[in-house]
């Protein structure tokens, strides 16, 4: 069962719209769906929510440390209330995925991602959830930076909010612990319109 849900990305109101934080941008989405309200808690370094569920409390987390001390975050708070890396789910911008696609895993590594990488050292571990949100890559690997830390084009910032909202649709799954089918509604593909009927052909007449 996931007990804690982290987004990924840098505080700061000249960071609000960037592509980096496309984490808090999903944690801020899950907060409204469950009417939760995350408020800062020095003692985890971050904004965070308590959901109270038949189950347990659930916490929302924002770190507010810069992306690169992500796990000093995670792990005050994970280990204060006793929580295991693989009932984490963390949110964060994936390069290698377009806009508008996402995908959740368990495990791996951390791709040269700095908030993944504080994360996997504070833990100790590599086994908790990821989500993936697409956000593109500029092609360049010296661009990585300077892409990340900038504001995407409407079209792909509308591509990463369907992303999310399409996510929220596991959420129930996601905190009942359903990871199979929670990732089956997030790596689902949107239907595809259907073609248009042909037109009935005209009947031939003898000339």
């Amino acid at each position: 069962m996931i007990r804690l849900l982290v987004g990924l990305g840098n505080p700061g109101p000249e960071y609000e719209a960037t592509r980096h934080n496309a984490g808090f941008w999903w944690i801020d989405e899950v907060a409204r769906q469950l009417k939760a309200s995350l408020v800062p808690e020095r003692s985890y370094y971050g904004l965070v929510a308590r959901v109270n569920r038949p189950t347990g409390p659930i916490w929302l987390l924002e770190p507010m440390t810069f992306m690169n001390l992500s796990g000093k975050s995670v792990a005050a708070l994970a280990r204060f209330f006793k929580i295991a890396p693989e009932e984490i789910l963390v949110a964060h911008d994936e390069l290698d995925l377009m806009p508008g696609q996402m995908k959740m895993k368990l495990g791996g590594g951390h791709a040269g991602h700095n908030g993944l990488k504080d994360i996997h050292a504070q833990l100790g571990s590599a086994d908790y959830w990821r989500l993936r949100l697409g956000i593109g890559h500029p092609g360049v690997k010296a661009e990585v930076v300077n892409y990340v830390l900038r504001k995407p084009p409407l079209e792909q910032r509308d591509a990463i909010d369907k992303s999310i909202e399409q996510s929220l649709s596991a959420l129930d799954s996601v905190l009942s612990g359903d990871m199979e089918r929670a990732m089956m509604k997030i790596h689902a593909k949107p239907p595809r319109p259907k073609p248009p009927k042909p037109a009935p052909d005209a009947q031939e007449t003898p000339s």
